[in-house]
């Protein structure tokens, strides 16, 4: 019996470590604006979940539903991805991020697609939603009923873009279940979802999910914000034939987001030599959904004591703030990850380093304008569309100087693609009166000095970009004089609920 008393002790000592290390994985986490969720793609086991079935507003992230529904008719031939889809007044009113096509405009699925995919054109995703189901709240019932079919049982849709609707709702866990989904039942359709960055006409636009091209393995899926929300982001990577799918909700930044994912991912990879010590948190689709309303957090993400964000893509990278910002609350306190290579072990690397850093060169896809065409047919389309550009588009950083004296028509200009391209296309009506005050680089644009040959040109341009958006024509042709007092209206061009 004395014998027998160290390996009882021995025993007992590793019972009571392990316990106390189950009690540590099942103590509840501290409450946060933050809903994260971390699973593995084939099983739907669950890896990590924090406030996981807490309603949320999916912003963008709704895009992921839309591809769905529209690459599930496309498969049951209902329609093909070179189907041509002509983009309605409705679709052109929609909000930024947008590609700002004018009413009429056609283009096949596919483009759509893939627009909608990198860019998250809000647009695009109404000329799919028309396409299909006829009218947004058609295409709408079509989200639903498939969401009920697949378990969502969370989530409701209004809209197929995600912008600010108060019926507009998910979770984490919802989200989860979508992108199994996604990746079970469209296999052959799956790189819409990890396109590394497009190219339309001159124009190159870089995924907004900053995990492309960055991240090891990283191969989906879709970012999503409006101020109701904050940066939401659906990710998945892939490393040893092993696909996990992280799902972050609410996080400040879209750094910030694309850090979070890439440490909940890394996680994720280097749990397999611990699973024996963690509880078993069961599937995706048997997490209790919790009843409640979600939590808006547009005081925090919109308020006046922080710059408003105005798009989905994060400009405000944290190099700019010497490679700091983000890094701790993003991370939990976790400053660094390691990436795992067959078995090798390399330095650590501070995940907010690596989002911030240029992602892995890739070639962008082409999209275009018009019907489905290659060779000499698809090098004339892309050029035609870079020329529509260039028409319709000054040149030059005096577009920044220009803008304030007639800001009232930076929301009519938000048919351009991005605020950068807004910024751009407000300075195109107050070209006129704004040349006189210019340091003389103003491009041949004054009316001011309309004697100067050099400004024909540049005024055609500027009307022809005019046609595009009808609603400008008055403030494009008429006495620059009036343009002062718009300036009032400048506020309302930085919209607080992009997608």
């Amino acid at each position: 019996m004395h014998a027998l008393r160290p390996l009882l002790r021995k025993s007992l000592f590793n019972l009571f470590a392990a316990s106390l290390a189950c009690a540590a994985l099942l103590a509840p986490r501290a409450a946060s604006a933050e809903a994260l969720l971390l699973i593995e793609a084939d099983s739907g086991k669950v890896l990590q979940a924090d406030n996981a079935t807490i309603p949320w507003y999916p912003a963008s992230v709704t895009k992921i539903m839309t591809a769905y529904v529209t690459l599930r008719a496309v498969k049951d031939g209902r329609l093909t991805l070179d189907t041509l889809l002509t983009v309605s007044p409705t679709a052109a009113s929609q909000s930024p991020s947008k590609m700002g096509f004018r009413p009429g405009t056609q283009l096949t699925v596919d483009n759509a697609l893939k627009m909608m995919m990198v860019k998250s054109a809000n647009d695009m995703a109404v000329v799919l939603a028309e396409g299909v189901g006829g009218s947004i709240d058609g295409f709408s019932a079509m989200m639903n009923d498939t969401a009920r079919k697949l378990g969502m049982t969370q989530t409701s849709y209004v809209n197929p873009n995600g912008l600010p609707a108060d019926g507009q709702i998910t979770s984490a866990r919802d989200l989860g279940i979508l992108a199994r989904s996604f990746l079970r039942d469209l296999p052959e359709y799956e790189y819409f979802v990890h396109i590394p960055a497009m190219r339309f006409g001159k124009r190159v636009t870089g995924n907004f999910n900053k995990l492309i091209g960055r991240y090891p393995g990283a191969d989906g899926f879709k970012t999503g914000f409006i101020c109701a929300s904050g940066y939401n982001l659906v990710a998945s990577a892939t490393r040893n034939g092993r696909r996990l799918i992280a799902v972050v909700l609410g996080a400040s930044s879209g750094t910030a987001r694309a850090v979070k994912a890439a440490q909940l991912l890394e996680r994720g990879f280097g749990q397999d030599n611990l699973t024996w010590l963690r509880p078993s948190l069961g599937t995706v689709d048997n997490l209790v959904p919790v009843d409640a309303s979600p939590p808006n957090l547009r005081d925090e993400m919109c308020g006046g004591h922080r710059k408003r964000p105005a798009s989905d893509d994060d400009d405000a990278l944290i190099a700019a703030n010497g490679g700091t910002t983000g890094s701790a609350s993003a991370t939990g306190g976790e400053a660094q990850v390691t990436f795992f290579t067959a078995g090798l072990q390399p330095p650590l690397m501070k995940a907010s380093e690596l989002m911030a850093s240029a992602p892995a060169a890739a070639e962008p896809v082409l999209v275009y304008t018009g019907p489905t065409r290659t060779g000499t047919a698809l090098i004339a389309a892309v050029a035609a569309d870079a020329d529509q550009q260039a028409a319709s588009k000054p040149r030059g950083k005096k577009s920044r100087v220009a803008k304030k004296p007639d800001a009232a028509d930076k929301p009519k200009d938000a048919g351009k693609d991005s605020k950068k391209d807004t910024k751009t296309a407000a300075a195109k009506p107050e070209a006129k009166p704004a040349a006189a005050k210019s340091d003389g680089k103003s491009d041949g644009k004054s009316d001011a000095k309309n004697v100067a040959k050099p400004a024909a040109p540049k005024h055609a341009a500027a009307k022809h970009d005019t046609a595009a958006k009808p609603a400008e024509k008055p403030a494009a042709s008429g006495d620059p004089k009036p343009a002062k007092p718009k300036a009032a209206t400048k506020p309302a061009a930085k919209p607080a609920n992009n997608s």
